[in-house]
């Protein structure tokens, strides 16, 4: 796996995220082709990238995030909110919050159902399988022997066994597996580490084949534009080190950069919505209405809470012994406080009477935080985060400017429709029925935030619209389908183009009921398998 920059190779693939990651190693198992892979950020030397509680660190790090924004958010007072995606080796889950969780199974039936043949459940299940090395060994949905480390969560804070508690008070099922038969219940989440340590997409697929002759690894390489011959899509131009560089791709060109950049380079590319392009300056390669729109993100408040022992993070972290012996933990055990994800405990629960499954996600965590995931409160503390799983809202990608170096203009139009109003308020609500149980009552000295000053459900809303956040899935800006207006068909391939397919979060038709880190690798995966076939395909012809 070498970091020099070749002229051509049979694939390049744009982006080493969770999907290009996948994609890039799968497809340079075949020794005969040469793999090309592009990544804007640098290699994954901090250390802060392998220790689980290190997204805290670099997920608003200077150079390891992008570090986005939206638009002014009409529904949020227009309050530009905070975007932090990867821009390192393994993309944002090398500085994610660490959750294995693959969604409902009834998410990927309906995308079969919106027309993308070969993507229900039962069809994406080998390749979350293929991925996967299950801690817990096989079952017929878990794999083992795969690139991407799945373990129970090493930290087991007596708060987050009380969250679990207070759920089942209220009537809700223990579930110790949320990517089993059904997802509804609580429990604990299952992580993507391995004794102790994170394990990114890069970690997962590239480390284990960086001696790999056919796989070239182009780090600090941002990529500007595809490089189009009519409407072929014949290799990709891209700026590093201050020079701008062009490769060709023999065979294919495959985008995983995200929910985005890849839309983003579209547009660059003069492929997207003709009215725009002409607005921009750009030629109109090929009008192709629906890039960046669709964009659908989860969004989530939180509720924290003041606890009467000093058994939460906080406390640790507030003497600089406190601090040794958590850095000890880890460095002696692999425990502790520096293994928590985002999330020790969740809960997936119908908060609006209409919905057969869950449609809200609680991610509990055994501490408490003033404005950012570095400033802890100096009291002991744990936090509640309700997150609404579907979404109603839609917003878009576009340029601000035919600058390739510009950010990308984001829209989220969070809370733009009723039924997400209400799915978060009613969400808020169960968070705090279940810090009102005995089980977890017994910990709570106080609300402090919002507090008891939102009281009612125009209160609530108020405090939703002030302080909601983004829980970091965005997805859908380059939808797959079986209709002419989709962006890409079911086989991935970008419409009217030739020579190029997307795989990545942007993809997906609607946002998966979960965490989209596992649901984007499996992406990859399966658009590997898929170029796989149609090149043996060729062969045969």
């Amino acid at each position: 796996m070498s970091d020099s920059v070749p002229l051509s190779a049979d694939y390049v693939v744009v982006g080493a995220g969770s999907a290009g990651c996948a994609v890039a190693a799968r497809l340079s198992e075949d020794p005969s082709v040469r793999v090309v892979l592009l990544e804007a950020g640098a290699r994954d030397r901090n250390p802060w990238l392998h220790v689980p509680i290190g997204y805290a660190k670099t997920m608003y790090h200077p150079t390891l995030s992008w570090n986005l924004t939206t638009e002014p958010e009409p529904e949020l007072g227009g309050r530009r909110v905070p975007w932090p995606r990867g821009r390192v080796l393994g993309g944002s889950s090398a500085i994610n919050g660490l959750l294995y969780v693959r969604g409902q199974h009834e998410d990927y039936d309906h995308w079969r159902q919106l027309g993308c043949t070969g993507w229900s459940f039962e069809d994406v299940l080998p390749f979350f399988r293929r991925a996967e090395d299950q801690e817990r060994g096989p079952s017929a949905l878990h794999g083992v022997g795969g690139p991407l480390a799945v373990s129970d969560i090493r930290d087991r804070n007596p708060l987050a066994m009380s969250f679990i508690e207070a759920a089942a008070e209220l009537g809700f099922p223990r579930n110790d597996d949320f990517n089993g038969e059904t997802q509804e219940g609580a429990g604990l989440y299952q992580t993507t580490s391995r004794k102790g340590w994170r394990v990114s997409a890069a970690t997962a697929y590239l480390k284990p084949v960086r001696n790999r002759p056919n796989l070239i690894v182009v780090a600090d390489a941002h990529s500007t534009g595809l490089l189009m011959e009519g409407q072929r899509a014949a290799g990709v131009r891209f700026r590093r080190h201050g020079t701008d560089l062009t490769i060709r791709a023999a065979r294919e060109v495959i985008l995983c950069g995200g929910a985005i950049a890849s839309p983003h380079l579209l547009l660059l590319s003069g492929i997207g919505p003709a009215e725009h392009l002409q607005e921009m300056g750009l030629p109109v390669v090929h009008d192709l209405p629906s890039v960046g729109t669709n964009l659908q993100d989860h969004f989530q408040a939180r509720l924290a809470y003041r606890v009467n022992k000093p058994v939460s993070m906080n406390t640790r972290t507030q003497s600089l012994w406190g601090q040794f012996l958590m850095g000890a933990e880890f460095a002696l055990r692999r425990t502790g406080p520096l293994t928590v994800s985002a999330g020790t405990a969740g809960l997936f629960a119908r908060a609006l009477p209409g919905s057969a499954t869950p449609d809200v996600q609680y991610h509990f965590l055994p501490f408490s935080t003033s404005k950012t995931m570095t400033e802890l409160h100096p009291f002991p503390g744990m936090t509640i985060s309700a997150c609404q799983l579907r979404p109603e809202s839609r917003g878009t990608i576009t340029l601000a400017s035919p600058d390739p170096a510009a950010k990308a203009r984001i829209q989220a139009n969070y809370l733009s429709t009723e039924t997400d109003r209400r799915c978060m308020i009613e969400g808020i609500k169960l968070g705090r029925r279940l810090a009102q149980t005995r089980a977890l009552g017994q910990w709570v000295e106080e609300e402090i935030v919002p507090g008891a000053a939102a009281a009612s459900d125009e209160d609530i809303l108020a405090f939703i619209r002030q302080t909601g956040n983004t829980i970091y899935h965005p997805s859908g800006t380059c939808r797959m389908g079986g209709d002419p207006q989709s962006v890409v068909d079911p086989e991935l391939r970008v419409r009217g183009i030739e020579g190029l397919r997307i795989a990545d979060a942007s993809i997906m038709p609607t946002v998966v009921s979960g965490n989209t880190n596992a649901p984007a690798i499996m992406i990859g995966e399966k658009c590997a398998d898929m170029v796989k076939a149609a090149a043996r395909a060729r062969l045969a012809a």
